[in-house]
């Protein structure tokens, strides 16, 4: 496996840190991101205004590179999944992900046969518009495509050791806002119920080999995470990052002009 690739990081141990990225799709932000140490990026659809133009675009950028990018689509229906992997995503982290079946479902979207559904265009962004064998085509983006289980629910939680138990699931990642919110408790990440929560899916990560993620806002809790396991940790984001630094940078300029 290549360590490179999405799935490649996944497979390994090592802690591997990576930044959101939501808004600033700009050509530069792969090289910037890489030069600053980011192993991978979250990408999201979801919370932005981003389309799929918008993705093909950005997954160029990330690409030249040599930056690993995981994707979380908008939805989880086969048009979000399988236009996402058209253009060019090695690996998505579909919301809600609540059962086993719901797993099954999406990977049956991802997968082209034997392995599941997915419809076929070969020749375009996903495999670099080249030609060849087609039987190959389709066993190297089976193997290729990656497939991050966001659990975020209460069911996630209830249903998390089977969902870890399929083949295809490379890592659990959990989605702690929406996760405390299904718990009751938003927002509330000191409580016992989000506590024993997380111990489940860490559980469950060990028990079935798989990788565990999780997005953090500070240095503190990043390295936090990683003592308790998470082998993928997304570092802040580019709106949350930039807004601090232009805060502290002005707050200070103004108390130095002051004194």
């Amino acid at each position: 496996m290549d360590a490179a690739t999405l799935k490649g990081l996944a497979a390994t141990r090592t802690l591997k840190l990576g930044h959101y990225v939501g808004e600033f799709v700009t050509p530069g932000i792969g090289h910037i991101l890489k030069n600053a140490g980011c192993e991978f990026v979250f990408l999201d659809m979801e919370h932005s205004g981003m389309g799929f133009e918008t993705l093909a675009g950005a997954l160029r950028y990330f690409e030249t590179a040599g930056l690993p990018v995981v994707v979380r689509p908008a939805a989880k229906t086969y048009e979000h999944i399988a236009r996402a992997l058209d253009a060019g995503a090695e690996g998505l982290v579909p919301p809600m992900i609540g059962s086993a079946g719901e797993c099954r479902r999406i990977l049956d979207c991802m997968k082209y046969v034997p392995d599941g559904s997915r419809g076929v265009a070969l020749g375009i962004a996903h495999d670099n518009y080249t030609g060849g064998d087609v039987t190959e085509k389709l066993r190297a983006a089976n193997a290729r495509t990656s497939l991050f289980a966001l659990i975020e629910t209460r069911e996630g939680i209830e249903n998390v050791d089977e969902i870890a138990a399929l083949d295809g699931v490379d890592c659990l990642w959990i989605g702690h806002f929406d996760l405390s919110s299904s718990l009751g408790i938003p927002g509330r990440f000191d409580h016992p119920d989000f506590a024993g929560a997380v111990e489940t899916v860490i559980a469950a990560a060990r028990a079935h080999g798989k990788a565990l993620g999780r997005m953090s806002m500070s240095i503190a809790e990043s390295a936090a995470l990683a003592r308790q396991g998470f082998g993928m940790i997304c570092y802040s984001g580019d709106v949350w990052l930039l807004g601090a630094a232009v805060k502290a940078g002005l707050e200070s300029i103004r108390a130095q002009a002051a004194s």
